[in-house]
């Protein structure tokens, strides 16, 4: 994999690229046999590929474990070719870019040819052209951005300009956002189809002829750059009944030799017609779309074809039918739905679309809400590697070269597609098999693995940094070998050791902790260890101030000494608490937890000296206060705080009870509970649809508390650096409530499992905050990280909602936060993860941590959702919430921030010190260092850094605050911006957002609609005059440039 993007380049260079004879595109739409006054009806012939479900992604390639499903991927593809070069009236569409590339690895040069001719003659053509079709709900824009890019990256470095997918195609997620329309219309897309939404949306969409609609997807913000053509699809993603003409189907072939008793052309004709003029009733314009295809479909592409060419033919054939059938593809659906709609008498399609498609039902009472949560410790790995991902390929573009002379050294590759796989809609939904997700983990374990190698070796040893003649030396090859020879060590530690050499000195080797959620890490609780040292490495553009580290220990006196001047950092040494230690098991063994904070440059890392304290020291660390069962004094308040928040508990319940902002005297009353919802089993009277790994269907609208007769707290951490209230609610739901020192919110760590289920119940916990806030059943959620939705219970914007469940209806995808406000305060919970929330009573907010059920719920998975974790009895998840409280005005940009910091969290490093003093070690190392001449402004993300084709770097610059939360015009000068290189300014190209098409040349296609005309230009930032970046609010800038590395 690491060598293929230099293969490609080379093979497109010779035949790859589309030239102007070539009839891809819309120059081969112009040329389809369409028929004005007829109703064109355009086959799309396709296969949709699970990039995993029921199956891993190996066994769907190829073709193995097929009692579970009958289905091989490479099949597919090997019968289709042959079959559109029998006839060029033929197409064929493909979208999974995973499956692809495996595929046409595998191709010999002849083959290899062959594709290209169909790609360039438009026969062959890419459709979406993401690494998979993602899911929408569960995945944040950062990971869904990259794995598009993968994708598209492949097509055109492969197939050139013919290559280019111009409509989205998503098919089967379960609930459609409106965060991901906009990316797709940024990625310069002419429009989107789906085959999913709410059943009773749909019936009034058919009602009123609003089956396809300009989507306004960022309506305050980007305005026109994101509004998209967004058609649901007639019949789901099947043929029409009757039609389906693949091997495993049990429709009837087109039998039409006359001289057979079996002839059946009129009644295959027949149905072709009649559900061609039904459909047409229920759509604007004379095009309709059949999809012609289904799930792995085309494994014998010749019953399709075959039969396909007789309908078209006997169809087209009849008098008086006024219905024309033939050969198309989505984009030229688009193409000729556009023209249509153009001529008179012109069609003004809907505009008034501000929503999304969440939650999804089917049917009454089966709302695909549970899939928000399930699987949340997958959920949360998933997150954690795009954070990793991120740092990892920053570093490689900081680190500059990624090979030596003689030893080659992982890269970020099997991270990237690791990662693009796992947004796979089958993947971080949960909603796969259980052995499909253990796949997934172990393919982004892998990936993470090589990643960290790579980080580990760039750190320490950077070209510009370290002497020649060390990087030559058999001693490096050793140090390197040694480094790569470590399982569980692994991009992003070795970048950072390049930049920690300052000369020919032999660094220590830094280790990642993957456990220190739950206190294990064998480098600091070593007993024997006397020393080590943390490095944090800080993504962000901007300085990192104030984030706290938490190393397990043995003994409880540290003293923590940092660069540049060696000044002793105050520190809290608090014990492991018995909940951590229970869930941990044998894995770990310290007593003790070191905690302190840390400030990390932008685009840079810091490095801490931790060592034992001396017994002068020791006198001045601060005391933990600690305490049992109950507070002080019976049915006293409990209260901790900092400068900044004050928390209060109550003095019966253990509970939180309010919450005040001590800056802006904005005070809320709370009170924040674990509760769980009993899942239905399909016993209820109403129906007999069971919650599972797709659906929320809770038994009762009333959850059930989780809290003993006594007060919940169990012990209290006073110090100077963190306050912390550990409360057990049951042996198997605990929480710390945390305040650090001069943070602004509150952190609340969660642990949940194993759910008990020897009750027979399925359980589906959450935790809800009751307030005092007036949100008139109204809040708010983010859609994939980024524009905030409004959500009001019981309500959708564009049609009438008949409730069938009140909560699981109301239930809505929260990927990084959700709030409640009235006029004077805002309640806002970030979260690590993707989740289910709502606000189902008026100043109240809920989030789903954690579900466990007995039950399938009928939608294919075939087997419940019951994750028994490492010990066989159960997944225990611990995750985090981080609760903001201010003024409305004030907390837009307090949230983006803190959002920013969680999901760009700082990477950190371990290694042992040795018999190193701090001095030496700041002598002969690097303690201290940024990419960055310059911090970017405070609302200005860098969202992407990361190496690109011929040595060129591709960059992204987020402005992430909307214009309700403050946000306002934003300038990024780029020259001298970077320390390490300078960019190319010349050089610098602004490209679509999926990178793989110049800005200046798009120029998407305009719809008539009820407000006017969308425009087709794209949201430019680039201005080449003064090399300078402009950013409207929620603005994305993607920029490809070459660099010139400095040399010191």
């Amino acid at each position: 994999m690491y060598r293929w993007v230099c293969l490609l380049l080379v093979m497109a260079t010779i035949v790859g690229r589309s030239t102007a004879q070539d009839m891809c595109g819309y120059k081969k739409c112009s040329a389809l046999p369409v028929k004005p006054g007829y109703v064109n009806v355009h086959l799309v012939p396709h296969t949709h590929d699970d990039v995993g479900w029921l199956k891993t992604v190996d066994q769907y390639y190829y073709g193995a474990n097929n009692s579970i499903q009958i289905a091989g991927v490479q099949y597919i593809l090997d019968s289709v070719i042959p079959q559109l070069e029998m006839k060029p009236s033929r197409t064929f569409i493909y979208v999974e870019i995973a499956f692809f590339y495996r595929w046409w690895r595998e191709q010999d040069a002849d083959m290899r040819e062959r594709v290209r001719k169909l790609v360039n003659n438009g026969q062959l053509e890419f459709i979406n052209g993401g690494w998979c079709m993602n899911d929408e709900a569960s995945t944040h824009y950062n990971a869904i951005i990259d794995q598009m890019t993968l994708g598209l990256q492949f097509l055109n470095t492969t197939f050139g300009e013919c290559g280019r997918p111009l409509a989205a195609w998503h098919i089967d997620p379960f609930g459609h956002s409106r965060e991901q329309a906009s990316l797709f219309a940024q990625m310069g897309f002419d429009g989107f189809f789906f085959g999913r939404l709410d059943y009773q949306d749909k019936a009034n969409r058919l009602k009123y002829q609003n089956m396809e609609e300009i989507w306004r997807a960022s309506p305050d913000d980007l305005g026109p750059a994101a509004d998209l053509f967004t058609g649901a699809l007639y019949n789901h993603y099947v043929p029409p009944g009757g039609l389906c003409f693949d091997i495993g189907c049990g429709d009837q072939p087109v039998e039409d030799d006359m001289s057979l008793h079996d002839y059946n052309v009129a009644n295959r004709v027949g149905i072709a017609v009649n559900t061609s003029l039904e459909q047409a009733k229920h759509f604007r314009t004379d095009h309709i779309m059949w999809t012609m295809g289904s799930d792995f479909q085309y494994q014998a592409a010749h019953t399709w074809f075959k039969n396909m060419d007789k309908l078209i033919a006997h169809t087209n054939s009849m008098e008086n039918t006024k219905v024309n059938l033939l050969y198309s593809s989505p984009s030229c659906y688009v193409y000729h739905k556009n023209n249509a709609s153009a001529a008179p008498p012109v069609v003004k399609f809907a505009h008034n679309n501000t929503a999304d498609f969440f939650p999804y039902a089917d049917q009454p009472h089966a709302f695909w809400s549970g899939y928000f949560t399930s699987r949340p410790a997958f959920k949360g790995y998933v997150r954690r590697c795009n954070n990793l991902l991120q740092v990892c390929k920053q570093l490689e573009v900081i680190g500059g070269p990624k090979f030596s002379d003689k030893v080659p050294l992982p890269t970020s590759e099997r991270l990237r597609e690791a990662m693009g796989v796992a947004q796979h809609h089958d993947a971080v939904s949960g909603t796969e098999k259980q052995h499909v997700a253990n796949d997934y983990a172990m393919r982004l374990h892998a990936g993470a693995v090589e990643c960290q190698v790579t980080l580990l070796y760039l750190l320490q040893h950077d070209s510009l940094l370290c002497s020649f003649a060390f990087q030559t030396t058999r001693a490096y090859q050793t140090y390197i070998m040694r480094i790569m020879c470590l399982n569980d060590l692994v991009i992003v530690s070795m970048t950072l050791q390049q930049r920690m050499a300052k000369d020919s000195a032999l660094p220590p080797i830094p280790e990642f902790c993957n456990y220190l959620n739950i206190s294990v890490c064998p480098v600091t609780e070593n007993e024997l260890i006397k020393s080590f040292t943390v490095t944090v490495y800080n993504p962000l553009a901007r300085q990192l101030t104030g984030y706290y580290v938490r190393l397990p220990v043995n003994g409880d006196a540290f003293e923590v000494i940092t660069d540049p001047k060696g000044i002793n950092v105050i520190t809290q040494v608090t014990k492991v608490s018995p909940r951590t230690q229970e869930i941990r098991g044998k894995r770990g063994k310290a007593t003790h937890e070191l905690v302190f904070a840390v400030t990390a440059p932008a685009l840079g890392f810091s490095t801490y000296f931790v060592s034992q304290s001396s017994n002068i020291s020791r006198e001045k660390l601060p005391k933990n206060e600690m305490m049992t069962s109950r507070p002080r004094s019976l049915g006293e308040d409990q209260e901790i705080h900092n400068e900044h928040i004050s928390v209060v508990f109550d003095g019966k319940t253990g509970l939180l009870k309010s919450v005040v902002n001590l800056e802006t005297k904005v005070t809320l009353k709370v009170n924040q509970g674990f509760y769980w919802y009993n899942s239905s089993a399909g016993n209820n009277k109403a129906s007999s649809r069971k919650s599972g790994a797709y659906v929320f269907r809770p038994n009762s609208t009333e959850a059930i508390p989780i809290q003993p007769e006594k007060s919940v707290i169990t012990n209290v951490v006073s110090g100077q650096v963190v306050q912390e209230v550990q409360q057990m609610f049951s042996p198997w739901v605990s929480q710390a409530v945390r305040l650090y020192s001069g943070q602004r919110h509150v952190e609340l760590e969660w642990t949940v499992g194993p759910i008990p289920i020897k009750d027979g119940l399925g359980k589906e916990i959450i935790s809800r905050f009751d307030t005092d806030i007036m949100s008139n059943s109204t809040f708010y959620t983010d859609a994939n990280g980024r524009e905030m939705l409004e959500r009001v219970v019981d309500r959708r914007l564009t049609w009438k909602l008949n409730q069938t469940e009140p909560v699981a209806g109301n239930y809505y995808p929260v990927n990084s936060r959700i709030l409640i406000k009235d006029k004077s305060k805002q309640l806002t919970v970030l979260t690590d993860r993707s989740q289910g929330g709502s606000g189902l009573k008026n100043g109240s907010l809920e989030l789903m941590v954690h579900r466990r059920m007995l039950y399938d719920d009928g939608y294919g998975v075939g087997e419940p959702l019951n994750e028994t974790g490492v010990f066989g009895d159960g997944l225990v998840v611990r995750g985090k919430h981080y609760l903001l409280l201010d003024t409305p005005e004030s907390s837009g940009q307090l949230h983006r921030a803190l959002g920013e910091q969680l999901y760009m969290a700082p990477s950190i490093l371990l290694s042992l010190a040795g018999s190193i003093s701090p001095a030496q070690y700041r002598k002969d190392f690097h303690t201290n260092f940024t990419a960055l001449k310059r911090e970017l402004p405070s609302s200005v993300h860098l969202l992407t850094l990361e190496m690109w084709e011929d040595d060129t770097v591709l960059m992204r610059l987020e402005n992430q605050l909307q214009k309700a939360e403050g946000g306002t015009t934003q300038n990024v000068s780029l020259p001298g911006l970077f320390k390490t290189f300078e960019v190319d300014v010349d050089s610098v190209e602004e490209l679509t957002l999926g990178a793989n098409f110049p800005a200046a040349n798009l120029q998407r296609l305009t719809w008539n609609t009820e407000s006017g005309q969308t425009k087709s230009e794209a949201l430019r930032c680039w201005d080449a005059g003064t090399t300078t970046v402009s950013l409207q609010p929620m603005q994305i800038c993607t920029l490809r440039f070459k660099l010139q590395r400095n040399q010191a």
